[in-house]
C-alpha cells in the first residue's frame, strides 16, 4: 500500500485511479479514517480523472447488452444478484470520492458526509465480497453494466445535477429494490446474505438523505422538488420506475411529491 495522502482530495484522486477493488476499498477506510482524525486538510477540488480505475474484469457492458438474469431463487440467480450489488458498491465508492476531487465543497460538512459515504460504501462491497466468496464465486466472475459510471459522466460539470441523479435516482432506486432481494435471500435460506442487505439498506437511506441535504444547499431558495425534477429530464431522461419505498425515501428525505410526477 502507498503512503498515506496528505490531502484528501490528494487520497481521492489515488483511490479514483486504483484499479484493484479490493485495495481500493482498504484505502478508502484508511483515508476515511485519516480524515476522521483531523490530519488532512482538504486540498483542491477540480481533479477528479475523467473516469476511475478499473480491473481487467469484470467486462463492462452497456445495460442492455446485459445478460438476463435467470428466475427464481437458485444458487446461480442469487451469486448474480450479489455480484450486481458488489459492482454498484464498488462506483459507489468511486462516485463519493470523484465529488470530493471535483467540485468545490458548498459549504462547512460536505467532506465529512462524502467521507463517511464512502467509507461505509467500501464496507459495503467488503461484505458483498465475502458473500461472493462463500458461495464460491468472486467479483469478476460475471460481467457488469457501465450504466453507472456513464451517469456520473453526464452530470461531471454540475454538482446540483450529480445530487440530483445518483444519490437521489440511483441510489434512491435501492431502496425501492433491496427489500424484495432480502426476501429472496432469507426465503432461499442465506440469512447471511440478507443480514449483509439489511446493512445496505439502512446505510443507504442515509446516503440518499446525505445526497438530498446538499442538493437543497446547492440550489439555495428554489423550490427543491422542482428543480431536481427538471435536472432528472435533463440528465436522467427516463421515467422513474415503479414501486417506490415509500416510506424509505421518505426517511431520506424525498416525500412522493418529488418523484411521483416523474414515476413511469
Amino acid at each position: 500500500m502507498t503512503a498515506p495522502a496528505v490531502l484528501l482530495t490528494d487520497g481521492a484522486v489515488e483511490i479514483l485511479d486504483t484499479a484493484d477493488p479490493a485495495l481500493k476499498a482498504a484505502l478508502s477506510h484508511r483515508l476515511a479514517a485519516a480524515w476522521r482524525a483531523g490530519s488532512l486538510p482538504p486540498g483542491l477540488p477540480g481533479r477528479a480523472p475523467r473516469r476511475p480505475a478499473r480491473p481487467p474484469k469484470p467486462v463492462l457492458l452497456a445495460p442492455r447488452d446485459m445478460p438476463k438474469r435467470r428466475a427464481g431463487g437458485g444458487a446461480a440467480s442469487r451469486v448474480a444478484m450479489l455480484h450486481a450489488l458488489a459492482h454498484i458498491e464498488l462506483n459507489a465508492i468511486d462516485l463519493a470520492w470523484d465529488l470530493i476531487a471535483r467540485f468545490a465543497a458548498p459549504g462547512p460538512g460536505f467532506h465529512d458526509d462524502w467521507v463517511r459515504v464512502a467509507d461505509e460504501e467500501a464496507t459495503h462491497f467488503g461484505l458483498l465480497q465475502a458473500r461472493l466468496a462463500a458461495s464460491g464465486a468472486a467479483y469478476g466472475d460475471l460481467p457488469a453494466h457501465d450504466g453507472l459510471w456513464q451517469a456520473a459522466e453526464a452530470t461531471s460539470g454540475d454538482l446540483a445535477a450529480r445530487l440530483a441523479v445518483v444519490p437521489m435516482v440511483l441510489e434512491a432506486r435501492g431502496l425501492d429494490v433491496t427489500p424484495g432481494m432480502i426476501r429472496k435471500f432469507a426465503g432461499a435460506g442465506d440469512p447471511e446474505s440478507a443480514a449483509v442487505l439489511e446493512t445496505v439498506l439502512r446505510d443507504e437511506i442515509g446516503h440518499v438523505a446525505i445526497g438530498r441535504h446538499w442538493f437543497g444547499q446547492v440550489i439555495g431558495p428554489d423550490d427543491p422538488a422542482t428543480a431536481w425534477q427538471a435536472l432528472v429530464q435533463r440528465y436522467y431522461g427516463a421515467a422513474l420506475k415503479l414501486p417506490f419505498n415509500d416510506p424509505a425515501r421518505a426517511a431520506a428525505g424525498m416525500p412522493i411529491d418529488f418523484y411521483g410526477p416523474l414515476a413511469e
